[in-house]
């Protein structure tokens, strides 16, 4: 039996969903006040008039590392021993975990180790050591920097410390649920993004000890269905690039998929373009920066209208950690989605002033240009033809279709480059 689940689940591996119970979310709600935030929740007038349901945000992006996490690793850290606080803890994380294990167990005066594979990027490692971590990089995937976690909790005498398959991770995680029901007790529904189960192993053990009528659905992004699969007996692709890296988890967890199969009322999956819309919704909407795992919620009620009409609904940014050149990547996209942003590729002759012409019909239009690509070589045009893209900003889809309709008008062949 390893250090870390001799000190907080006596059960080790043969924990069940009885080792997680409300008095155990109470518990650590009390364990942990003060040291996290008591974040806000709060009614959306305009989500709710685009979802067609009565939405409530629960916003952990606002932690002092930006993710509910913080949670449960201050609960598990707070059930340590004195010797094994002396030690220390180790874990292997390239995310939310990592940053808030560091955070309070530097806190704490608890020595942090965290295992990063060595194509992390610089800014995760320099953001958990800023926190007190100690990173160590090794292997070149998270399976093989969570191997030599293992190795190392047992060559030194470290506590391991679960991202989420642990029954004190996860009920740390669960007074996420207790603050939403305090502000909204008559919630239809929660809605909750999985990843290895940790979160909504927790919500789902408040939820249903408060209203056993209460629905809780979780949201995994179709790229990395792992507990879709493992609940629902099914067998889809488990792999890809997830806008979501935070609920990217190929394994989920043994205790937290006993825990979601009794307590979870169903699991839905999310393609890439509802959580980029989620994303910029939540920008634009609410002036809050989530992460894609944090926007998985809203996208599952947006991909499914019908479902969540006339309920009143719970969601929770869980995290806003991304990459600031990454969110501008999904405002452009988005922008090009409504068709305010386009791409028109228009065949050419290659004469003198052939583009001054084509520019004065954008000018006509109020059309704003972007930028302009020439393609003289690589086409299948004739020698003395060219290709020409032209990025550009309207206010609306329908502008840009007037400006195409004007374009063909005039005899120039245009397509519209669609985004993929």
């Amino acid at each position: 039996m390893s250090t870390q689940l001799a000190a907080s689940n006596p059960k080790g591996a043969a924990a069940t969903p009885a080792d997680l119970t409300i008095d155990d979310v109470r518990a650590a709600a009390q364990r942990i006040a003060g040291a996290v935030v008591n974040t806000p929740m709060m009614h959306s007038i305009t989500l709710s008039q685009i979802t067609g349901a009565d939405i409530w945000l629960k916003f952990e992006n606002l932690q002092f590392t930006a993710a509910y996490k913080e949670r449960g690793a201050l609960n598990a850290l707070l059930q340590l021993t004195e010797e094994q606080r002396a030690r220390g803890v180790i874990a292997a994380s390239a995310g939310n975990h990592s940053q808030g294990l560091s955070y309070h167990g530097t806190r704490l005066g608890v020595p942090v180790t965290i295992v990063m594979p060595k194509p992390t990027p610089t800014v995760k490692v320099m953001q958990t050591e800023s926190v007190g971590g100690k990173v160590l990089l090794e292997g070149e995937t998270f399976d093989e920097a969570y191997a030599y976690a293992r190795k190392l909790e047992v060559e030194l005498g470290l506590t391991f410390v679960h991202p989420f398959d642990d029954p004190h991770v996860a009920a740390g995680a669960g007074t996420v649920a207790l603050e939403m029901l305090a502000v909204k007790p008559d919630l239809d529904c929660i809605v909750t993004p999985i990843g290895g189960g940790g979160l909504i192993s927790g919500m789902a053990t408040v939820a249903k000890a408060a209203n056993p009528d209460m629905q809780v659905v979780g949201v995994q992004a179709a790229l990395f269905p792992s507990m879709f699969d493992k609940i629902k007996g099914a067998s889809l692709p488990c792999g890809g690039d997830t806008l979501a890296e935070g609920i990217a988890v190929k394994v989920p967890g043994d205790f937290t998929s006993k825990v979601i199969a009794e307590r979870v009322d169903d699991i839905l999956l999310v393609d890439e373009p509802a959580l980029e819309k989620a994303v910029a919704l939540l920008l634009q909407i609410e002036k809050t920066v989530v992460e894609g795992a944090g926007a998985a919620g809203l996208a599952a009620v947006l991909s499914n209208p019908s479902r969540f009409a006339g309920k009143t609904i719970g969601l929770v940014l869980c995290g806003g950690n991304i990459d600031t050149r990454l969110l501008a990547n999904v405002l452009l996209r988005d922008l090009a989605r409504q068709g305010r942003l386009a791409r028109l590729r228009i065949t050419l002759q290659d004469r003198p002033g052939a583009l001054f012409r084509v520019m004065r019909l954008f000018d006509e239009h109020n059309v704003n240009i972007i930028e302009i690509y020439h393609q003289r070589i690589f086409t299948t045009l004739p020698a003395k033809g060219l290709i020409t893209d032209i990025e550009c900003e309207a206010r609306d889809a329908e502008q840009v279709e007037r400006l195409v309709e004007g374009l063909r008008a005039n005899g120039y062949s245009v397509q519209l480059v669609e985004l993929g």
